[in-house]
């Protein structure tokens, strides 16, 4: 094995000018880590907020970009179980995977789905945990509810819509094009609305019949929350993951008590190596089936060369992609 590896350095915050290729020693594993020899890296939008400067790495994590990646087990640090040096994974990791090798806890690790390519399977970790843990868990989507999932075209919401469909849920999105509405549609939403031309409070309840629904999944914040309150449903619950906009707002919190609504919310990076491997074990149950079935699959959009990574930055950035983005090291 080489000693060097290429990485991409964030040579400072702001634009994605700022992430050019580099060579750095491969890392060791760590106690119940595994070295990955990367194949494939997803880009998220978290990867965008670190290269701004406005996500730091959790304690004692690398500060290279990237959360999540596919490729073959090349070596093993002491304790690990369940994995050996060949083994196909792709893996949630805190940093790092905008590298030919990544470090990743063996429990964050899932076998690559039979029938998926590593460019599949790198796009799944990242999407795939958040959106098990907040809709179903938190969340606490059954079948026969209604949700409503806003991006519905973003890496989440490409997971979320097909996700919440295979498990019996009615499916709702917004979206940003006639275009992109047609797409969330082919997957699994019920109906969607584009955001840009219509209200979607008053389109979600002309939808459920004056009902509201009873499950958001919200990654925009800002004044959506407020509306994103007067669109549930008696007892519903709201889950927050991320803000496209502002997270300090003012709202009346009155709706929420009448209509006894549940606020809750999360962050996936902080979170220990031990309640990421339950979401992992809830995954492989629940959803590796699913995906060596083809009922759900991941949604990839482009794949660049790894040393490219500024330009698949500069595409997220735009909102023009469906589903995910991909950054291949061969």
């Amino acid at each position: 094995m080489k000693n060097e590896m290429t990485y991409i350095k964030l040579k400072k915050y702001g634009s994605a000018d700022g992430l050019v290729p580099d060579r750095a020693p491969i890392p060791n594993p760590g106690r119940g880590e595994v070295l990955i020899k990367v194949e494939a890296a997803g880009v998220n939008r978290p990867d965008i907020l670190q290269r701004t400067g406005n996500y730091t790495p959790p304690p004692g994590a690398s500060d290279v970009l990237g959360l999540e990646v596919a490729g073959k087990i090349v070596s093993l640090g002491e304790e690990v179980k369940g994995w050996q040096v060949g083994d196909e994974v792709c893996a949630l990791v805190a940093s790092g995977g905008y590298a030919e090798f990544c470090v990743a806890p063996g429990p964050q690790c899932l076998p690559v789905p039979k029938g998926l390519s590593m460019v599949e399977a790198a796009g799944l970790p990242e999407t795939f945990f958040t959106v098990w843990t907040n809709v179903f868990e938190r969340g606490r989507l059954k079948s026969g509810e209604t949700v409503l999932i806003h991006g519905g075209t973003s890496g989440i919401g490409t997971t979320a819509i097909q996700l919440a469909h295979a498990f019996g849920a009615t499916v709702l999105t917004t979206a940003g094009s006639d275009e992109k509405c047609a797409f969330c549609e082919k997957i699994g939403a019920k109906k969607a609305i584009n955001y840009r031309t219509k209200d979607f409070v008053k389109e979600v309840a002309s939808l459920t019949d004056g009902k509201g629904v009873d499950l958001i999944l919200d990654m925009v914040g800002g004044p959506y929350i407020e509306k994103n309150i007067a669109a549930l449903t008696v007892e519903g619950r709201l889950v927050q993951i991320a803000f496209l906009q502002e997270s300090s707002v003012m709202i009346d919190f009155l709706p929420m008590m009448l209509k006894r609504l549940t606020l809750t919310g999360s962050t996936l990076r902080p979170r220990s190596v031990e309640q990421k491997e339950a979401i992992a074990h809830a995954l492989k149950k629940n959803v590796w089936p699913l995906l060596e079935k083809g009922i759900v699959k991941p949604i990839i959009f482009k794949t660049f060369p790894l040393a490219q990574a500024a330009e698949a930055h500069r595409l997220m950035e735009s909102s023009a992609h469906i589903g995910k983005i991909i950054l291949e090291t061969n």
